[in-house]
Order: structure tokens, then C-alpha cells, then sequence
């Protein structure tokens, strides 16, 4: 029995990770861009705005699935979400091109909702079983997110040629359910005897009604919204972006893989990095780092375009990998699922509003000092964050 104890949050983190590798779509959209303008017969505007959708639903969807998580445990709603995130992707390769239109609803607001039912599950579920390194739990299972781009890129290399974008849908969808179904029955909460009760040495209890009510919400949101133009400006367009400034098509494609590359390390080694030197401290380095990116960015040429972009991810994923710890740090274990799911509303807000504003405005070069003006503000959110409560000892630092 302690054996089997000791055994399960190892193949929680193995299955998180198996989970995530491939369910990377937004880190990967920058080589499905092309495929899916042409097989569903869409402009950059309507293959830009199924991206956006994605993301979008993303970020509600973690509301609902950390509410159903609460309620009803992180194994039913991770197989809610392998539901979801199937339906999505036969839903795309069941579309027909004259209705290329209809992309966003058959594909991205079901696998995004899909991905974020299993997302914080997942992370909620790890973070319970490794209260002492959450930052480690947190970095294991965001590395395999990084690393998903990268995968996601080669298989639709590979196989978009060969099948088209919809073959490229189903064979994922093949691959992945059978994955995310698996990974998704191992999930279970630590027994009651093993999680400390609040208020006695256990950290912060908010339920969402009153975490919703604190400044400190609304900062790390507004942090969140704020480090997106960082990498989604870009990500649907980096292929186009490298290929004007100088990169050859091949090239061109090293953007993503470095971008990835970039997730990857900014997912595992933040999180880490968190758990010595605190969470609020690591974002501040974090969005600082984004900001005089973001400069740079702007008169990048060459090679420079793919590595310049690759800091950027790394920034901006590190920053969604901190997140989770850094909710519970403030807000609590008891409510994690849920109280995420609101922080991560967030993200939906900046996925939707900074795309639409730029498109908008005409805003092709200014994208830049708006992604370095968004960078400032988030750093001047957390700045100003503290404790949610004033009676509740700081956990930002963990031993």
C-alpha cells in the first residue's frame, strides 16, 4: 500500500506529461496556419480568428473544468476533456471546405475548452501530491507543454504533405485519445490524511466568490491579460514574419521549433527557479525580460527573428508555468481548480482583445510597442501584488 502511495504522484506527473506533449496546439498554430487557410478556403483574418477562439476558450473553459474538478475530482473532468478535445478534432476533419467559416466552432471552441478541462486537472492534481515543490510538479508537466510545439510541428511537417491538414486532425485525434483517456484515469486527488486542513499550517482557503473580491486577483488577471501580445501577435504569423525578414522557408520553420524550444525551457526551468527565489519576484525578472524583448523584436532580422522569438516564448511560458503555484501561494489548494480557471480568464481576455486591436488599428508594426507597452504594465501589476490576506504568512518562497 505505501509502496502504491509512493508510486502514484511519479505516474501523475508521467501522465500529465504524456497529456501534454500532444495537446500544444496554440504553441504549435504557426505551422497549421498555412494548411488550414488552404484546406478550408480561409484569409489570415479567419485563420488568425480560429487561433484566437482557441485560446479563448481556453481560458473559459478552465472556469468549468476547475469547477468540475472541485466538485467532482480530476479524474472527471480530464476525461471531460479528452472528450472535448476528440470531438474538436474529428470536428475538423469532418468540415467540409465551404464551410471553412464554421472552423471555430467545430474545432476550436471544443478542443479548447478540451485542453483546458485537462490542463489544470492535471497541474491541480500534481500541485496537491508535491505541496513542498509545486514549482517542481508544475515544471515537469509544462515542459512536456513546451515540448509540444516542437512535436506538433514535425507531425504536421511530416504528414500535411502526405494527408492534408484534415488527416493531420485525425491522426492526432487517433493518437491522443487513446493518451489523454489513459493519463486521465491515473488522476486522483491525495488522500484527506495527507493534505494539511486550512488554517492549521495549510496555507490560504479562498473560495472563488472571495478571491474574486481581492486587489490581488485583479492584478495577477491584469498580469496575465497583459503577457500575451507578447508571443500571440506573432505566433499565427511567425512563418510570414521570418520569411520577410530574411529567413528562407526552411528556415522559416526553425522560428516555431526555436519558439518551442523556448516554451520548453521557460516551462521547466521558471517554476523551479520560483520555489528559491519566489514566485512574485520570478514574474517581475520574467516580464522585465519580455519587455526589452519585445524592443528587440522589432528590428530582428535573419536568424535573430527565430531566436529573439524563441526568449519571447520562453518568457511568456515561463509566466504561464509560474501561475498555477503562484495561485495557490496567494489564494489556496482547496478551490486550485476553479480559482485558476478564473486566473486564467485572463488570457482569454488578452487572446481576443490584443489581436482584434491590432488587426484593427492597422497595427503591423506597432505590434511590437504594443507587445513592449503590455510587458511594462504586467510588470507593474505584480509589482504591486502582495498576500491576499495580511494575517496569512507569505508562501511565495518555499524551502
Amino acid at each position: 500500500m505505501e509502496k502504491n502511495a509512493a508510486a502514484r504522484p511519479r505516474a501523475i506527473l508521467a501522465a500529465g506529461a504524456g497529456i501534454q506533449l500532444l495537446t500544444g496546439l496554440p504553441a504549435a498554430w504557426g505551422v497549421f496556419q498555412q494548411p488550414v487557410r488552404e484546406a478550408y478556403a480561409l484569409g489570415e483574418m479567419g485563420a488568425t480568428a480560429a487561433f484566437s477562439v482557441l485560446i479563448a476558450a481556453y481560458g473559459a473553459g478552465c472556469v468549468a473544468g476547475g469547477f468540475l474538478q472541485d466538485r467532482r475530482g480530476p479524474r472527471c473532468a480530464a476525461l471531460w476533456g479528452a472528450a472535448l478535445l476528440e470531438a474538436g478534432l474529428w470536428g475538423a476533419v469532418l468540415l467540409p471546405q465551404r464551410a471553412g467559416w464554421a472552423l471555430a466552432l467545430a474545432f476550436s471552441l471544443p478542443a479548447g475548452l478540451g485542453t483546458a478541462f485537462l490542463y489544470p486537472a492535471i497541474q491541480s492534481c500534481a500541485q496537491k501530491w508535491y505541496q513542498g515543490r509545486k514549482g517542481f510538479a508544475t515544471g515537469v508537466i509544462g515542459a512536456a507543454a513546451g515540448l509540444s510545439g516542437a512535436f506538433l510541428a514535425l507531425f504536421v511537417r511530416t504528414l500535411a504533405p502526405l494527408w492534408g491538414v484534415r488527416g493531420v486532425f485525425g491522426a492526432l485525434g487517433g493518437l491522443s485519445g487513446p493518451v489523454c483517456l489513459a493519463g486521465a484515469a491515473l488522476l486522483q486527488d491525495p488522500p484527506a490524511s495527507a493534505r494539511p486542513a486550512p488554517g492549521a499550517g495549510g496555507g490560504p482557503d479562498y473560495a472563488p466568490a472571495r478571491m474574486l473580491r481581492t486587489r490581488q486577483y485583479w492584478l495577477c488577471a491584469g498580469a496575465v491579460c497583459l503577457s500575451t501580445p507578447a508571443v500571440l501577435l506573432f505566433s499565427p504569423i511567425i512563418l510570414q514574419l521570418g520569411a520577410q525578414r530574411g529567413l528562407a522557408e526552411g528556415q522559416a520553420v526553425w522560428a516555431v521549433v526555436l519558439g518551442s524550444a523556448g516554451s520548453t525551457a521557460g516551462r521547466l526551468l521558471m517554476p523551479l527557479l520560483s520555489d528559491r527565489l519566489g514566485r512574485r519576484p520570478t514574474d517581475l525578472l520574467l516580464f522585465a525580460a519580455s519587455a526589452g524583448l519585445s524592443a528587440g523584436f522589432a528590428f530582428a532580422r535573419g536568424w535573430a527573428v527565430a531566436w529573439v522569438y524563441a526568449g519571447l516564448t520562453f518568457c511568456y511560458s515561463g509566466l504561464s508555468a509560474v501561475l498555477p503555484a503562484f495561485s495557490t501561494d496567494l489564494f489556496g489548494l482547496p478551490h486550485a481548480g476553479v480559482n485558476y480557471g478564473f486566473l486564467a480568464l485572463g488570457q482569454s481576455a488578452g487572446s481576443l482583445l490584443f489581436p482584434l486591436a491590432a488587426g484593427a488599428l492597422g497595427l503591423e508594426a506597432g505590434r511590437h510597442w504594443v507587445a513592449l507597452g503590455a510587458a511594462a504594465a504586467g510588470f507593474g501589476c505584480i509589482w504591486f501584488v502582495k498576500p491576499a490576506d495580511p494575517k496569512t504568512p507569505e508562501t511565495q518562497k518555499e524551502p
